[in-house]
């Protein structure tokens, strides 16, 4: 998979300011993976709100033969969340309010364009030194897909954050995941700690279900059957979420009621955005983020603060993504991909390029196969533990096998004596 996760603080020298150099690379491997970066491509474009990342600007590409791979420029943010929440800063009830309230202010905005993001976690939640929030990394974002018939990918959403459904091997699901993903961030936030910490995606269940109980057959009727076989073997296990109030002492009443309705097993039966944000505990959020923090809102010199018609406000149109049928081949993406960033350079500023001999790209290329490397070598680390685990698990399984056939023949000689 393609993603934009390598980026860089440069200065724009057509005005001095400070913005984040995003590289998207190698993005003609294959029909899948190129669709995928053009729909990142597409949504960063598309994006026109305060807590969702966007593009400023995108550098010109060299001519069609040489398109190879894309830059993109972005506002820079200091840090994420998740470098805050590992930090020993200190973390006010009043700065989890205000980080929970621009998630589901993002999100809000993000789900009426028909969006899934699929990989809600701390470190895609942007933030700056005011605490202004964005959420980004949109590589495995795609449009809601109304035909339940129709199957949807599970390699989606960092384990610790992947909402049941999809453990549970579920074809099809819905924005519910996001929520769930943001009720695991809400936990985060609250003891300072992953919520559901698991070494496989067979333990993060069992985790899950340590909080919130066995699920009933009809809080898993989404799960494949193989996964509600499994969950109904297993012993029963009563709920206990009252371990909720002891994450910290910022887990008030209204707080852990929140959290509980977004960490819901049924994906039909959890919250959603909209009603999470008329939620009470949002409230101190909302006021103090558009007291001093947000654009929407302003104050005039020597006047009274002028608020917003509408606070939370919602995508202008659903994102289109029917010219994704429309391509067929890698050459056709490359084209069309190349069209479109030359209609998006059509404005009154001048176009940025690079230079491949400058200093500042090799280092800046230097920088980005480090990063990259790093990655592949971590994926590889990954593979080669969930490998190890699952063969680990089969060889479980056979010795239980073989213990039960043990059993079975010892009883079907003490029946034969």
């Amino acid at each position: 998979m393609v993603t934009g996760y390598r980026f860089r603080a440069v200065t724009d020298p057509r005005d001095g300011r400070r913005v984040a150099l995003k590289k998207l690379p190698n993005v003609f491997q294959s029909l899948v993976s190129s669709k995928r970066v053009f729909r990142e491509l597409k949504m960063l474009c598309f994006f026109k709100h305060d807590n969702v990342l966007s593009a400023l600007d995108i550098l010109q590409p060299p001519h069609l033969d040489f398109f190879q791979e894309i830059y993109v420029i972005t506002e820079l943010l200091q840090s994420d969340l998740h470098k805050i929440i590992v930090s020993p800063q200190h973390l006010s009830a009043d700065h989890i309010k205000v980080f929970l309230y621009q998630i589901l202010r993002g999100l809000k905005y993000l789900h009426s364009a028909r969006i899934l993001h699929r990989d809600i976690k701390p470190g895609n939640l942007l933030v700056n030194s005011n605490c202004v929030l964005k959420i980004c990394d949109f590589g495995l974002a795609r449009v809601e897909e109304p035909d339940q018939s129709k199957h949807m990918t599970q390699e989606v959403v960092t384990q610790y954050y992947r909402a049941p459904e999809i453990l549970m091997g579920a074809r099809h699901y819905s924005a519910a995941v996001d929520v769930w993903s943001v009720g695991c961030i809400f936990g985060e936030l609250l003891g300072r700690r992953i919520l559901f910490q698991a070494q496989s995606p067979v333990q993060q269940l069992e985790l899950i279900t340590e909080l919130l109980g066995t699920p009933t057959l009809e809080d898993m009727r989404h799960a494949c059957e193989g996964a509600r076989t499994h969950m109904l073997r297993r012993a029963p296990k009563p709920p206990s979420l009252s371990a909720l109030y002891t994450l910290s002492t910022h887990a008030t009443h209204e707080a852990v009621h929140l959290l509980c309705q977004m960490l819901v097993f049924d994906p039909d039966k959890r919250i959603s955005v909209i009603d999470a944000l008329a939620h009470p505990y949002v409230d101190e959020g909302r006021l103090r983020y558009h007291s001093c923090m947000c654009k929407c809102c302003y104050t005039p010199s020597a006047g009274m603060r002028q608020y917003a018609a509408e606070f939370e406000p919602s995508a202008p149109q659903p994102f289109d993504d029917l010219w994704e049928r429309k391509l067929t081949s890698v050459q056709q993406v490359k084209e069309e991909m190349h069209k479109f960033i030359a209609e998006q350079l059509q404005t009154n500023r001048v176009p940025l390029c690079i230079n491949p001999q400058s200093a500042a790209f090799k280092s800046f290329a230097s920088f980005t196969r480090q990063v990259l490397q790093q990655h592949v070598k971590e994926k590889a680390q990954r593979q080669k533990e969930r490998l190890h685990k699952l063969q680990q698990l089969q060889k479980l399984q056979q010795l239980k096998k073989l213990k039960e056939l043990q059993k079975q023949q010892q009883l079907q000689k003490r029946d034969d004596e």
